[in-house]
């Protein structure tokens, strides 16, 4: 069985503030031209949104204009966090999960990322979280950390 991976950073903002960023400004920090399903086809994608409620879904916006889903909401609770399923560029039935808090910690917030479930992907399982592990290094302590730098 494949560990889970769990990532933490620290951010200069309170919890409502860092869960903002992440969230409703997705698309202004994530690294889409690197991590989508875009950047897989030589391009970047024209948007990465996530829709802010329970059952609300995160996709991205292709070149051409359709939309690729990369999971479903299913935990809401603002500031403190959410879950959803994981599977951009795959069905929807080999999802992982991810689950992300955010909490108080001294003048900012601890913002733990924790991807699990890859028991869905069989033999691939280890060398998929491997590739994720270093990935969300960048997304999540470059990318993230670097939208409350700039």
């Amino acid at each position: 069985m494949t560990r889970p991976i769990v990532k933490t950073v620290t951010v200069a903002a309170d919890p409502a503030r860092a869960f903002e960023v992440f969230t409703a400004n997705l698309s202004e920090w994530w690294p889409g031209d690197r991590h989508s399903v875009s950047a897989g086809k030589g391009e970047v994608p024209q948007n990465v949104v996530l829709e802010p409620r329970l059952g609300g879904a995160i996709y991205e916006i292709l070149s051409d204009g359709s939309r690729t889903e990369w999971g479903v909401i299913q935990r809401w609770e603002p500031p403190a966090g959410f879950e959803m399923t994981w599977h951009p560029g795959q069905s929807a039935d080999m999802a992982t999960r991810l689950a992300l808090q955010f909490e108080a910690n001294g003048a900012g917030t601890q913002v733990t990322l924790t991807h699990s479930g890859w028991d869905v992907m069989a033999e691939k399982a280890e060398e998929m979280s491997q590739h994720y592990s270093t990935g969300w290094d960048h997304v999540l302590g470059t990318c993230f950390c670097g939208a409350f730098t700039r």
